[in-house]
């Protein structure tokens, strides 16, 4: 994938095959699945193996292939992301053993990222009892299981978990970024939803660098698109990014595509502080102002007419 530079790119990393539990894709479909819906990278991550790694080398072609697997623990699941091909997590143990941090530290050793999968899953294990800390990410949102809604419960307690501790968390200088994957198991899940990712070029460590960073976006689907900047002076940046204000008044500017009837809130440490409805049309802009003294932060949310999350935002940070 060398030679693409720096964009933002799309993918989906929370990916079963067959050879996991419930999977009943092979990887041969799901490159194709990929391919078809316009992802740029997917990160393959089974159920407490990794005996898929050898299977992407003749598929991967123009289509990333990040190895991971998803670690299965008595009290809690996770992903770790970028690992070397055929490295094993440990996954025997709970929360009552202390041995999490171990294994999450034999992934960063390795360079890879350890994201904490689906925290309120609503069947038994499926719940994340571990401590955030050491984690570098959060998946807030996940994607349809065997449900026909697109949008579950247990989502909404897993974004409004991590929208809590966002302000604390930045305040204290360790925030987590939020993510957003399919966990795919069956035909039509796959990038539902996805993670639009900046990274200076479309390679494993340049895509879990813009992941830990939070340069990214989580879409429902590939027909959402989104823009977010703050500017302040002559001075602007980007989603996962800080904006030095010197004090002078901020601009926060939306452009969202693909919601007809949507609703775009601005979020910040005080909680929601706007909202504006989109055109019928689905696309539309949307402005706000603000000051670093108001505001610590500042995310965006899009929400169908059925408060059913269509996109959402990491944070720009304002200092």
């Amino acid at each position: 994938m060398a030679g693409r530079g720096r964009g933002w790119y799309r993918g989906d990393c929370h990916v079963h095959s067959r050879r996991s539990h419930g999977g009943e894709l092979t990887p041969e479909q799901l490159a194709t699945a990929a391919r078809e819906i316009g992802l740029d990278f997917i990160a393959v991550t089974e159920h407490n193996t990794v005996d898929t790694h050898g299977a992407w080398g003749d598929l991967a072609d123009d289509l990333l292939v990040v190895l991971g697997q998803e670690v299965v623990t008595h009290t809690g699941h996770w992903l770790a992301l970028g690992l070397a091909p055929g490295q094993v997590v440990d996954w025997r143990y709970g929360v009552r053993d202390g041995l999490v941090d171990r294994a999450v530290d034999q992934v960063h050793q390795a360079g890879g990222l350890c994201v904490a999968a689906h925290p309120h899953a609503p069947y038994p294990s499926g719940s994340f009892m571990y401590p955030f800390e050491g984690f570098d990410a959060v998946e807030v949102w996940n994607g349809l299981w065997s449900s026909d809604l697109p949008w579950n419960a247990d989502n909404e307690a897993a974004v409004a978990e991590w929208g809590r501790a966002l302000a604390a968390g930045i305040h204290q200088g360790r925030w987590r970024p939020a993510v957003g994957n399919s966990d795919v198991h069956l035909r039509g899940q796959l990038g539902v939803p996805q993670l639009v990712v900046r990274a200076e070029d479309l390679g494993t460590r340049a895509v879990l660098a813009g992941i830990a960073a939070g340069h990214s976006w989580i879409a429902e689907s590939a027909a959402v698109r989104l823009t977010f900047t703050a500017c302040a002076g002559d001075r602007t940046v980007g989603i996962g990014e800080q904006l030095d204000t010197c004090g002078a008044p901020v601009v926060a500017r939306v452009r969202v595509t693909g919601v007809p009837d949507g609703t775009m809130s601005f979020h910040t440490d005080r909680g929601v502080v706007h909202r504006d409805v989109l055109p019928r049309a689905g696309a539309g802009r949307v402005e706000w102002s603000t000051s670093a003294s108001e505001s610590m932060f500042i995310r965006v949310e899009v929400r169908h007419p059925t408060g059913h999350m269509a996109a959402m935002t990491n944070p720009i940070i304002l200092m």
